[in-house]
């Protein structure tokens, strides 16, 4: 069997977007990029990856491939709307503001910790995300991941647990 130029790219860059966000990847000092997706009829939204492990001072994009939805990003934090803070009390918070499709927007996340976060407008459909900065276990932040605060059933349920995210690197959606 003789394989054409294009079957050999076309195979060559299937196997660099898989390992694009390895762990290896990950811990490299590279921009990580989490694609805010959906179906087109809106009846699911989510984060994938929904769970990530990055090092300090790295930058998180977020990118909405979604054609037919609006997302943000927007850290678990009393600055915004009075949520919960579910990520370090020394980091500095963020929220996106709507992003259309194919719009994006990143953060440096420098301070080591549990980031949770969510999507404004998809929050009690489970649209919610995890990234881990540097070694949580170390310095006990696990528990700070297990506080549930007053957040909807389903956001909870949706979060991968700190445990998966450290042993893989990242999680995708289940």
């Amino acid at each position: 069997m003789t394989l054409t130029r294009r079957q050999i790219l076309g195979t060559g860059g299937g196997l660099v977007a898989a390992l694009s966000l390895s762990p290896s990847a990950v811990w490299s000092g590279e921009i990580v990029e989490i694609k805010m997706q959906g179906r087109d009829d809106g009846s699911q939204v989510w984060f994938d990856p929904i769970g990530i492990l990055i090092k300090p001072g790295q930058t998180v994009r977020w990118i909405n491939l979604n054609s037919s939805n609006a997302h943000t990003t927007t850290a678990y934090n009393p600055e915004n709307f009075g949520q919960p803070l579910r990520m370090p009390k020394a980091a500095k918070s963020w929220n996106s503001d709507y992003l259309l499709p194919n719009e994006s927007f990143s953060v440096r996340l420098m301070e080591q910790g549990v980031y949770d976060y969510f999507c404004i407008p998809h929050e009690h459909a489970g649209m919610v995300g995890r990234i881990i900065v540097g070694e949580p276990e170390k310095h006990g932040w696990t528990e700070q991941a297990a506080v549930s605060g007053d957040l909807p059933k389903e956001a909870l349920k949706a979060f991968p647990s700190v445990e998966d995210i450290m042993m893989n690197g990242i999680a995708w959606r289940t």
